[in-house]
């Protein structure tokens, strides 16, 4: 319920506020972790404040103080003795203090263990007590209690955060950002219902498991029903998808830590934990890092210990195609998924090009759709979505809709960008799998094998992107034309300069 004695805050006013709170460390430390900083005090904040609201509430019920500071009655524990009132009541090692409520709440509260990451406020030169009584000072001009600030609205500022994180650390801000409306695009397509297992095998800051969520709130289902799991190798990356997936106030997805391909991970509901194996999953989608130079191979071509390599081992110097084969290996039969593939593993030759010719020999590939260049952050190369599914409708079996998206879109700045309409478009073209002039073809897998089982997408579907077919020698004569026009005024200067006696 609105609580009147509050002025909540705009999305807008909220975002600048949390940006503001990172201008005063900007500088002070190195660019790249000062996020995680950030992002650590913001969420001990939250801790704090929904803590606090949730013990007034009790208190109101129950008029007992010891109940309603019980663990038990809450959804999380915050020691009182490291409560963000008692690290305030400090005035020298400030960091110190921090880093023990960090500490003390992690112990406190088994799935929280680890969001606090590597971050250590206790470096007295890179943050003196000044700094950081500023630093705190600013995260208490506004309370960040549920009533203040509803979970949708914390999580929607979080990922303006991420985003801007992610626009400032160029190519490292791909590895744990995925543009929303390339990640929306893809849930668009593989359209999830209730009740089912969605899967992100490399989840970066978990912007994928949300965004299903979000479908299915915007279609008014029911997104607890579903069940959210992914992986995450860089474990700064980890802690910032579980802050992520708490602030948008969902505590039951499960990310695992660790290299998917080196050493997958499933959830074991009974144990309560990840164990090594490769799930079965509803939904799986992904944006995997593009061409990982180091990725296995080693391994691999040995076998696979958990037998994914069905299609082939990928080269030693592109690991894109292992990602997509985890994939596979981690769908239901009648599962689908959606995956972010550079263009080369569309039309690379050697061990790509038998991979590629075994999937669609197979069957699996139902669309790949080509995007605009530069959507991505420290990606200025074309990149793709392959969509597969194990059982295609009989309707679309032995035919693959190429969509070619290279025109679709809104041109910015730095960055190109989709909009909600460019999305729109894309994903009707797939979901309605028909020829659509300069957007989309249906093309036959025999047509694709009798072309090398080459997916080049403008083999099949040329834009009005596409450059148009020059006539050399329409544009020699012109050139011709301009040469003659240039000599003829050189001359009548020459003219005039010699009447005026400046050249012999």
């Amino acid at each position: 319920m609105l609580d009147k004695s509050v002025r909540w805050m705009t999305l807008e006013e909220l975002e600048r506020h949390l940006w503001q709170a990172a201008d005063i460390l900007r500088g002070h430390v190195d660019a790249g972790k000062f996020k995680d900083y950030i992002f650590a005090l913001l969420f001990y904040r939250r801790l704090c404040d929904v803590w606090d609201e949730e013990f007034e509430v009790l208190l109101a019920e129950t008029g007992d103080r010891e109940e309603a500071a019980d663990p038990d009655e809450h959804r999380f524990h915050v020691p009182p003795q490291h409560h963000w009132t008692a690290v305030r009541k400090h005035s020298t090692q400030i960091g110190q203090h921090l880093n023990n409520a960090f500490a003390a709440i992690e112990d406190a509260n088994l799935r929280l263990r680890g969001v606090f990451g590597d971050v250590d406020f206790a470096n007295q030169e890179r943050f003196p007590d000044a700094r950081l009584e500023k630093l705190l000072a600013h995260f208490e001009k506004h309370r960040l209690r549920n009533r203040d600030v509803p979970p949708d609205m914390l999580g929607d500022a979080y990922m303006y955060l991420i985003e801007q994180f992610a626009e400032g650390a160029g190519k490292k801000g791909g590895e744990f950002y995925t543009p929303r409306q390339v990640v929306k695009l893809i849930v668009e397509c593989l359209d999830p219902q209730p009740g089912m297992s969605i899967y992100d095998p490399t989840c970066g800051s978990g912007g994928m498991l949300l965004e299903a969520v979000q479908h299915l709130k915007h279609k008014g289902q029911d997104p607890r029903s579903l069940s959210l799991y992914g992986q995450e190798k860089e474990l700064d990356t980890w802690a910032i998808a579980q802050i992520n997936l708490f602030l948008h106030d969902i505590d039951d997805a499960f990310i695992g830590k660790g290299d998917t391909i080196l050493d997958p991970k499933r959830y074991d509901p009974r144990a309560q934990e990840f164990t090594p194996g490769v799930g079965a999953y509803d939904r799986v989608m992904a944006n995997p890092p593009f061409s990982q130079k180091v990725w296995g191979h080693e391994v691999w071509v040995n076998g696979d210990p958990f037998g994914r390599d069905v299609y082939g081992v990928p080269p030693k110097g592109y690991g894109d195609l292992a990602f997509v084969q985890h994939m596979i290996a981690s769908l239901k039969d009648d599962g689908m998924l959606g995956v972010v593939v550079p263009h080369g593993v569309l039309f690379r030759g050697g061990a790509e090009g038998r991979i590629r010719e075994g999937m669609l020999k197979a069957d699996i590939i139902e669309a790949v759709i080509g995007l605009a260049p530069n959507l991505f952050y420290g990606a200025g190369i074309p990149a793709a979505i392959l969509i597969v599914r194990k059982a295609k409708p009989a309707e679309r079996k032995g035919k693959v809709l190429v969509i070619n998206g290279d025109a679709t879109f809104t041109s910015g700045k730095a960055q190109n960008h989709l909009t909600d309409a460019n999305v729109r478009m894309l994903t009707d073209a797939f979901h309605g799998f028909v020829d659509i002039e300069k957007l989309a073809r249906v093309v036959p897998v025999v047509e694709i094998a009798a072309n090398g089982f080459n997916l080049n997408i403008s083999r099949y579907v040329q834009t009005g992107a596409d450059a148009e077919a020059v006539d050399v020698a329409a544009e020699v004569a012109k050139l011709h034309d301009l040469i003659a026009k240039r000599d003829e005024a050189e001359a009548v200067m020459f003219g005039h300069l010699k009447r005026l006696g400046y050249v012999e």
